[in-house]
C-alpha cells in the first residue's frame, strides 16, 4: 500500500493560510468588537438605558421678569404633578381609591388611569400642577407606582397689572402671548428628570442607584417698563373706565432719546393667572401695538414738522384766516370750531388745531414731500418692538392720493396707524428728529450667577428732521398746552407740550355718529424731553368726546406724577397758561414762618391751614414758600413759641 507523505513545505503553507484566516477574522471581529464599542457604545447604552430606565421629569423654572429696578412682574411657585408607572402599581384597586379620594378623582377613570398600559400616565388635570399640601397628601399615601414629578407653576404677583405686555405661559410651560410668548426660547429652560431602572416586567430594580440630570432653568429678564410709571397708568385708565365706561382705553409712555418703553397698558384687561376666565379677544388684543384707526389731530404733528423741515411756513409771521372750513376738489372740509378760527398766525393755528390751517401746510409740501415724511417717521410698517402682533398701519397708496387724500392726510383722516407708531413718530420729533426702535427687553441675566449675558441697546433707525426744526415743534407743542387745545394736560412747573386727536370710528364704510377714538400725545419737560406719553380713550360715554377734554387731562396726571418718580427737576420760563373759566387759580404758597394765626387770617390766603403745635408762631409750614398749588390747597404748619425754641 502507498502511502502518499505531504512535504514540510506544504504543511507549512497550509498552517500559514490558516493562521491569515484566523488572524483576518480575529481582525474582522476585534473591529467590529471596537466599532460597537467605541464608535456606537454610547448611543447603543443609550438604548439600552432607555429600555430599562424611566424618567419622572423636573421641569425646569421659567425665568423671570422684572420691571427696571428689579420688582418681580413674573415668577414662578412650586406645583408638583402626580405620576403612575401602572407595571409597578401592586393592588391597582387600593392605588384607584386612595388616589381618587386624595386627587378628588372618578374611582372608575382612577382605576384605568393606574391600569393603563403605558410606562409613564400623568393624571391630568386633577394631579397636574397641584399644591405642596395635596402633593404630601398623597406622598404619605406610599403608594408602589405612585410618583411626585416637581414641577411649577407660572405666577402674576400684580394680577391684572400690564397683563397684555407680559402675557401669560400655559401648563406646559409654553409662553402662550405677549412677551411669555415673544421670547418663550429663552425663558422656558430645559427639562431635567430623575432616572429609575427597571425590569421586562416594570418592576423597579432596588440595586440600581436613581440617576438625577437637573433641569437648566431659563433666563430673567430685566424689562425697560418702570413700576412706578406703570402704576400711576394703570392707576389713571381704572379711573378713566369708571368715570367713562369706555369701550377700550390705551396708554404708552416711552423714554424719547432710547425708545424704552416705560409703561404700556390698555383696558380691558386680565389677570394672566386666569386667562381662562375671559374670552380670547381680550387676552390675544394688545392694543397698544395691535390697533389700527384713524389718529385724528395728533397726526397734525408730522405735517407740522415736514412744514418747517421744509421751510414751507414762519409759525410767527405767517398768517392764515379760517373761516370754518376750505373747499378742496369739490368737497368742503370743515373745522372743528364752528365759524372757524378767523386770522390766526401758523402758531395758533397748531394751538387751536385748525384742519383748514393744517389743509394749506399739505397743499404747500405737495402729496411726495408729505408721505416721504409720513414714511421716514415710520408709519406704514412695523416698528419692530419685540411684542407679538404688531400691526403697520394703513396708508394710500400715493398712485391713489389726489387733492382730496393729500387734504384729509394733513390733519390725520383717511389713514390709519398704530398707537406705538404714533409714539415713535412723536418721540422722533421732540428728541432732535431721531426715529428709534420702541423695545421692552433691556437684559438677560444668569438664573444662577445674576451676571448679565446681554444688553440691548438702543436701535436709532433714521435722522428725520434737524435739531432746530425739532425745538421749533418742542415750542409750537408747548403753546398747544399752555394757550390751545391742550389745556387738560398742563402740569405747573413741567413745561408739558402735546397735541389733542379726536377721530372718527368707521364700520362699513361710514363714520359712526357720537363715536370717537378720543387721544391725547404729550412730552415733558419742553425743553429736553424724558417722556413721552399717549392716551387715547374708545367712545367715552355721558362726555364731550374730546381728545382734549377727555384725554389730555389724564396725560397730565401720568406726567405730573412720573417726572417727580424719575427725577427729573421742574423748570423754569415755563409758558404761563391761559386760564379758562372754570380753571383753578395757581397761587405761591407765602412765607408763613414767624407769623401768628392771627395775621395769617387777616391776610385772606386762598389756601386751607392744617395747624400743629402749642405756640403763638410758625416755626415749620409744608410746602416750602414759593411753592405753586391750586388754590384751596392745605398747607400744614407747626406752631410754637420763639422763647422755647431758642432754649
Amino acid at each position: 500500500m502507498n502511502v502518499r507523505r505531504v512535504s514540510n513545505v506544504t504543511v507549512r503553507k497550509r498552517l500559514i493560510i490558516s493562521l491569515f484566516i484566523g488572524l483576518v477574522v480575529f481582525g474582522v471581529i476585534s473591529g467590529r468588537l471596537a466599532y460597537v464599542q467605541l464608535v456606537q457604545g454610547h448611543e447603543l447604552s443609550e438604548k439600552a438605558a432607555d429600555l430599562w430606565s424611566r424618567n419622572i421629569p423636573f421641569e425646569a423654572k421659567r425665568g423671570e421678569i422684572r420691571d427696571r429696578n428689579g420688582t418681580p412682574l413674573a415668577t414662578n411657585v412650586s406645583a408638583p404633578s402626580v405620576l403612575v408607572v401602572p407595571r409597578q402599581v401592586g393592588d391597582p384597586n387600593e392605588t384607584a381609591e386612595k388616589l381618587a379620594g386624595v386627587l378628588n378623582l372618578d374611582l372608575q377613570r382612577a382605576y384605568e388611569l393606574v391600569t393603563k398600559k403605558e410606562s409613564i400616565v400623568r393624571i391630568n388635570p386633577e394631579g397636574r400642577k397641584i399644591s405642596n399640601e395635596l402633593a404630601n397628601e398623597v406622598r404619605l399615601l406610599q403608594l408602589d407606582g405612585v410618583y411626585i414629578a416637581e414641577d411649577n407653576r407660572r405666577h402674576y404677583p400684580f394680577g391684572k397689572y400690564l397683563s397684555h405686555v407680559l402675557g401669560f405661559a400655559g401648563i406646559d410651560n409654553q409662553g402662550l402671548t405677549g412677551l411669555e410668548l415673544y421670547y418663550d426660547e429663552y425663558l422656558r429652560g430645559e427639562e431635567g428628570h430623575v432616572s429609575f431602572y427597571s425590569d421586562a416586567k416594570g418592576r423597579r430594580m432596588p440595586n440600581l442607584a436613581d440617576e438625577y440630570t437637573p433641569p437648566l432653568d431659563g433666563m430673567n429678564l430685566t424689562l425697560t417698563i418702570d413700576s412706578n410709571i406703570q402704576t400711576i397708568i394703570e392707576r389713571e385708565l381704572d379711573i378713566a373706565e369708571a368715570t367713562y365706561n369706555p369701550d377700550g382705553a390705551i396708554a404708552i409712555a416711552m423714554n424719547p432719546n432710547t425708545g424704552e418703553v416705560l409703561g404700556m397698558s390698555s383696558r380691558p384687561d386680565y389677570d394672566p393667572g386666569r386667562f381662562n376666565e375671559v374670552p380670547p379677544e381680550i387676552y390675544n388684543q394688545n392694543k397698544p401695538v395691535w390697533s389700527q384707526y384713524e389718529p385724528g389731530s395728533t397726526f397734525k404733528i408730522i405735517t407740522l414738522a415736514a412744514a418747517l423741515e421744509e421751510g414751507k411756513v414762519d409759525l410767527h409771521n405767517d398768517h392764515f384766516h379760517d373761516p370754518g372750513s376750505i373747499e378742496v376738489a369739490g368737497h368742503r372740509l370743515r373745522c372743528w370750531k364752528k365759524g372757524g378760527h378767523g386770522s390766526q398766525t401758523f402758531l395758533e393755528v397748531v394751538q387751536n388745531s385748525c384742519n383748514p390751517g393744517f389743509v394749506v401746510l399739505g397743499e404747500r409740501l405737495g402729496k411726495q414731500k408729505l408721505f416721504d415724511y409720513i414714511h421716514d417717521f415710520g408709519f406704514g410698517e412695523k416698528t419692530g418692538i419685540d411684542l407679538q402682533g404688531e400691526g403697520k398701519g394703513i396708508l394710500f397708496n400715493i398712485d391713489n392720493v389726489g387733492p382730496l387724500e393729500q387734504a384729509t392726510t394733513a390733519f390725520g383722516q383717511g389713514v390709519s396707524v398704530t398707537p406705538i407708531q404714533q409714539v415713535a413718530a412723536v418721540a422722533a420729533a421732540v428728541n432732535g428728529g431721531y426715529l428709534y426702535t420702541p423695545f421692552l427687553a433691556k437684559e438677560w441675566t444668569d438664573p444662577d450667577t445674576g451676571e448679565v449675558v446681554s444688553r440691548t441697546s438702543p436701535v436709532m433707525k433714521k435722522d428725520v428732521i434737524s435739531e432746530d426744526t425739532s425745538a421749533k415743534i418742542r415750542d409750537a407743542l408747548e403753546h398747544v398746552v399752555a394757550k390751545g387745545t391742550g389745556r387738560g394736560a398742563f402740569v405747573d412747573g413741567y413745561r408739558v407740550g402735546g397735541k389733542t386727536g379726536t377721530a372718527q370710528k368707521a364700520e362699513g364704510g361710514r363714520y359712526l355718529e357720537n363715536n370717537h377714538i378720543v387721544s391725547f400725545i404729550g412730552f415733558a419737560p419742553a425743553d429736553d424731553p424724558q417722556i413721552v406719553v399717549y392716551v387715547a380713550v374708545d367712545n367715552p360715554k355721558e362726555t364731550l368726546q374730546f381728545g382734549g377734554i377727555v384725554a389730555a387731562p389724564i396725560v397730565g396726571n401720568i406726567i405730573g406724577d412720573a417726572l417727580p418718580a424719575m427725577g427729573v427737576k421742574k423748570r423754569e420760563k415755563q409758558i404761563e397758561k391761559e386760564r379758562m373759566w372754570n380753571d383753578e387759580p395757581i397761587l405761591e404758597v407765602p412765607d408763613l414762618i414767624g407769623r401768628t394765626i392771627k395775621d395769617i387770617n387777616q391776610a385772606y390766603y386762598e389756601l386751607k391751614l392744617d395747624v400743629s403745635g402749642e405756640g403763638e408762631e410758625v416755626v415749620l409750614q409744608s410746602p416750602d414758600p414759593g411753592t405753586r398749588v391750586k388754590a384751596g390747597s392745605v398747607v400744614r404748619i407747626y406752631m410754637d413759641d420763639k422763647t422755647e425754641e431758642n432754649q
